[in-house]
């Protein structure tokens, strides 16, 4: 079926119910073949429809005037809507600068004369020193380089990135960041942004990824806290348990028992003040061979990021306390 347009269309548009939109075309219906037919475009829809005998001529049909993407909530739309990058806090001046492209190029895809050319070469260098002028935007520039690469390191999602640009902002405004490393106060605020969400990562991974110390990254976090005045959660165990089962790749029934287990700890109260992954990883280990399958310390330790002596240490305490009532073993 071929929809012959002629090259000069009549478009009228009219509102239906005050949603609809459609469009009146001057085309030729393929099936009663008047010339002087006026087709409906429903652009809700995407149908051309012959108003004579009310076939659809066809379907989903694209307009010049419209985006070749459909959104379906004033959400959606917005998102969609092409009006330039959203600004962001994780880019040195928010994404609100101006950059001038090295094509050399006009809009029209032609090349530029000698003497324009080299005006933008001019100009292209004087908005690159402008842009980097200040101590603050050169400290911002590295710090947030930084943060992108721990993010495709870490596997960090966008609300983390985003959380931590806004610590770092707020420390570089405080003038915390002065006299101490840009990677400590990157990766601090990083683990506070992870703890802040409820992301599980622990400050010997962090440490590990980026090659900074634990104990300068400690102090640094421990100085935002300080001085910052933030309030940081404690880590969720049961996340603690489900990482700890995937990394080493335990069954669904003994993660399971780990969680009903850890549920009955956090009621005695025991676990308040300790690290929770030292819980997660000894519960889990208590669970696996309450499921029947053979794992040792050295294996959960090894998953969880703690030593064989920590596990056994909880598992005494829980012994003493909890295990008086409930068998573990």
């Amino acid at each position: 079926m071929v929809l012959h347009t002629t090259d000069t269309a009549i478009k009228v548009e009219k509102t239906l119910n005050d949603k609809k939109t459609i469009t009146r075309n001057s085309v030729t219906c393929f099936t009663c073949l008047n010339d002087y037919t006026n087709a409906i475009t429903d652009s809700e829809s995407g149908e051309v429809v012959c108003s004579n005998c009310g076939i659809v001529i066809t379907e989903k049909s694209e307009s010049i005037n419209n985006p070749e993407w459909r959104a379906f909530t004033a959400e959606e739309k917005y998102k969609r809507a092409r009006t330039g990058a959203p600004t962001s806090l994780a880019i040195h001046d928010r994404g609100l600068a101006t950059l001038i492209s090295k094509t050399g190029r006009d809009a029209g895809g032609q090349k530029l004369d000698t003497a324009m050319y080299s005006a933008y070469n001019r100009l292209r260098t004087w908005d690159c020193r402008i842009i980097y002028d200040r101590p603050h935007n050169r400290n911002l520039f590295q710090a947030f380089s930084q943060l992108y690469a721990l993010k495709d390191k870490l596997g960090l999602s966008y609300t983390i990135v985003e959380k931590t640009a806004y610590i770092y902002r707020k420390a570089e405004d405080r003038g915390l960041v002065r006299g101490r490393t840009t990677s400590g106060m990157v990766t601090a605020a990083i683990y506070l942004a992870c703890r802040d969400i409820g992301v599980p990562r622990t400050l010997k991974e962090i440490a590990a990824v980026s090659n900074t110390k634990r104990k300068h990254i400690a102090q640094c976090c421990r100085l935002l806290i300080n001085e910052l005045d933030l309030k940081v959660p404690m880590a969720d165990p049961m996340k603690c348990i489900v990482k700890i089962a995937s990394k080493a790749e335990l069954s669904e029934k003994t993660t399971r028992l780990a969680m009903n287990m850890m549920t009955e700890i956090i009621k005695s109260k025991i676990s308040a003040g300790k690290n929770p992954m030292s819980f997660a990883a000894t519960v889990l280990y208590i669970s696996s061979f309450k499921a029947g399958e053979k794992l040792t310390q050295l294996d959960i330790a090894t998953a969880a990021g703690v030593t064989e002596v920590t596990i056994r240490n909880r598992l005494k305490e829980l012994n003493n306390t909890v295990g008086k009532t409930i068998h573990w073993i």
